[in-house]
């Protein structure tokens, strides 16, 4: 990893494109409102959402600012320079590795205080920083009174009061973009005795760095292993003498260093927020903070959660969704019309029968393919994504993140990881690309497990619910299933693996009405991306099921799943929904949904089925995000487990239904 740039006018992108002009970089911590500005400056939509973890990616468009153009880079939230997630970690890498001619760090108005801390760190970095003070117009509902020209006067840098999302302040931002002056900046200084330790240390600095000496310098101090690489290459054999100087003041240190640090900046902080900040002695408490505080507690919280799992996912995602709308679209639309209509079609087109069967046949791509995409998968994941992103921009999730900290303790996880596992029920391939936000490797690969073993995607979660939903206690036991197998699981992995579970921290937003246009657009985003992905699956799916019959592996195939469908209870037929589920988990579900309708299994056979299904094996998409985040060891090693313990799980359930004759 390189640190260091000799600075230029001129910078290229990282992938060897053409310079695109300037660079800006957009910096802060999670949520609050980066990806608003990015997409007010570029006109390029980043999906915003009210949660932290969101621009796991960095994002990149361009604008064109006073005439000139600019590059413009939505990076991942980020608490502090000295990094601790993998997402701080990249957004430290857009700071470092590019050179940005701009630095805007857009902080939370009603959090000023706390999010200064960053502010000076980037300014004592050298980094030619403009302030945007968003999200101002809740903090004025709030009654806080903000000076923004004294903050500007003592910071020594551009301030701008904000409010992206009303468009306020986007103006003054541009005008500072354009004549931003990188030589302007406040200086403060630390306690005697530690600015006597960053000065022995930058003396010794010889090499040319991005950072500051003295941000370098305390970085060593902090026990950057990073930055200890970095200034180890540069230096060369000089490096000795430094790295003795910094072993020396971490051992003087070695008590309370990173405490005395924090506590130094906390009163640098508040010595410039002497005359900025006014707080009114009383206001009035909103309906969106009691709303707040109930989601957090256990006693309010449970409750809270269970209301909305059962009208958000139980009546509005299964009953309406895989109920009302697929009956419309797959029964009435594909089944009595569309499908007659093509398959005349075709026939009277294409004379050779083998060909026709590739199109419209019993597994054809338009009959079985697009039929299950567009009649099954399509009316579920939009009402699943319409009642997510409501949800999210809500601010729920972090509240949820804090209700399910402590249970997630026991598992080897912390409350963050809620934000990967409620993401898996939209689809589990972006879900564990977001597994990247957590803080250790341990965490990520139990997030990972559990996300390809017991967390459903929104389709495939959609068709169970409505395939299940005629039969209350079999879509009951499929639910305390998979509740007992995460926990289980979850407990397992956090005895075997190694490791402690880090501290939990989030930043927590304001709970609010969420925006109608910011909610549709989300919604539309994500299918079209969802379809992106699935729509060519499903149709090599189509091709490769066509292939295997006229070469009759296919039959082959069924006849040899028919004893293992056998030993979990289910007809052979069934075989055919887990093969569907090789290429995708929603396109097996779809195929219990045929099997369903055909009257082939009754409730107990269809319960271990939807249990077994949702634990089989990880889509295709699923497995190839495995290995590029975690490795094709650690991929194989989830893929085989989850696959064993899915027939392992339907053989025990089948065995415990006929039993106890509960169905």
């Amino acid at each position: 990893m390189v640190f260091f740039k000799k600075r230029s006018s001129c910078h290229g992108s990282v992938d060897g494109a053409p310079a695109k002009g300037k660079k800006v970089a957009l910096v802060g911590n999670p949520n609050v409102g980066k990806s608003v500005l990015f997409n007010a400056l570029t006109g390029a939509y980043v999906t915003v959402s009210n949660y932290p973890g969101t621009s796991v990616e960095v994002a990149r468009g361009n604008a064109t600012i006073d005439g000139e153009q600019y590059e413009i880079i939505d990076t991942p939230g980020m608490y502090s320079l000295l990094p601790i997630t993998e997402e701080e970690r990249v957004a430290r890498e857009i700071l470092l590795n590019e050179t940005p001619d701009i630095v805007i760090h857009v902080i939370d108005a009603r959090n000023l205080e706390r999010m200064l801390t960053m502010t000076l760190q980037l300014v004592e970095a050298g980094l030619p920083v403009v302030l945007v003070v968003n999200i101002m117009d809740e903090a004025e509902q709030m009654g806080l009174v903000i000076d923004i020209p004294l903050l500007q006067e003592k910071l020594g840098i551009p301030v701008i009061a904000a409010a992206t999302t009303k468009k306020r302040g986007l103006t003054e931002i541009r005008k500072a973009i354009a004549v931003n002056d990188r030589r302007r900046h406040g200086v403060f200084g630390y306690s005697r005795g530690l600015e006597r330790d960053i000065e022995e240390i930058a003396f010794l600095l010889k090499g040319n760095y991005i950072l500051s000496s003295k941000a370098l310098s305390l970085l060593l101090l902090q026990r950057d292993e990073e930055v200890a690489g970095l200034v180890q290459r540069i230096e060369g054999a000089d490096y000795g003498a430094i790295a003795a100087l910094v072993k020396e003041k971490i051992f003087a240190r070695r008590e309370s260093f990173h405490m005395d640090l924090s506590m130094e900046r906390k009163w640098i902080v508040t010595r410039l927020m002497a005359g900025v900040l006014t707080i009114p002695a009383e206001r009035k408490v909103t309906f969106g903070e009691r709303l707040s505080s109930w989601a957090v507690r256990p006693v309010t919280g449970v409750p809270l959660l269970l209301v909305v799992l059962y009208y958000g996912l139980y009546k509005f995602v299964g009953e309406f969704g895989a109920g009302t709308l697929v009956d419309l679209l797959e029964t009435k639309g594909f089944k009595e019309y569309f499908n007659p209509w093509i398959t005349g079609v075709v026939k009277g087109i294409i004379p050779w029968e083998v060909i026709q069967e590739l199109f419209v046949g019993e597994y054809g791509v338009i009959t079985l393919g697009i039929r299950y995409a567009v009649g099954i998968i399509l009316p579920i994941v939009a009402t699943f994504f319409l009642f997510f992103s409501i949800l999210e921009d809500s601010g729920y999730f972090p509240r949820l993140a804090l209700l399910v900290d402590r249970l997630f303790k026991y598992i080897g996880l912390t409350g963050r990881a809620v934000i990967p596992m409620v993401l898996g029920f939209g689809c589990d391939t972006m879900a564990t690309v977001v597994t990247r936000t957590l803080e250790t490797v341990r965490e990520r690969i139990i997030a990972t497990l559990l996300l390809a073993l017991a967390i459903p995607c929104s389709a495939q979660l959609g068709v169970i619910i409505a395939l299940l939903s005629k039969t209350p206690g079999a879509l009951l036991v499929w639910f305390v299933c998979l509740l007992l197998i995460f926990i289980v699981i979850g407990l397992l992995a956090a005895r075997v693996m190694p490791g402690e579970t880090p501290m939990f921290y989030m930043e927590l937003p304001p709970m609010r009405m969420p925006q109608l246009s910011n909610v549709l657009t989300k919604t539309y985003t994500r299918m079209q991306w969802y379809f992106m992905e699935i729509m060519p699956l499903f149709i090599i799916a189509s091709v490769l099921l066509w292939l295997g019959k006229i070469t009759h592996f296919f039959p082959k195939l069924v006849a040899w799943m028919s004893p293992v469908m056998a030993s979990i209870g289910l007809p052979r037929e069934t075989a055919v929904a887990f093969i569907f589920g090789f290429f995708r988990r929603d396109y097996g579900a779809a195929g219990l949904y045929d099997l369903q309708t055909q009257g082939l299994l009754n409730a107990r056979q269809l319960t271990v089925a939807a249990v077994t299904l949702t634990l089989f094996v990880p889509c295709v998409a699923q497995f190839l995000i495995m290995k590029k985040e975690r490795g094709m060891k650690v991929a194989l090693g989830i893929g085989l487990f989850v696959s064993f313990l899915a027939y392992g799980c339907g053989w025990g359930l089948n065995r415990f239904l006929l039993m106890t004759g509960i169905l």
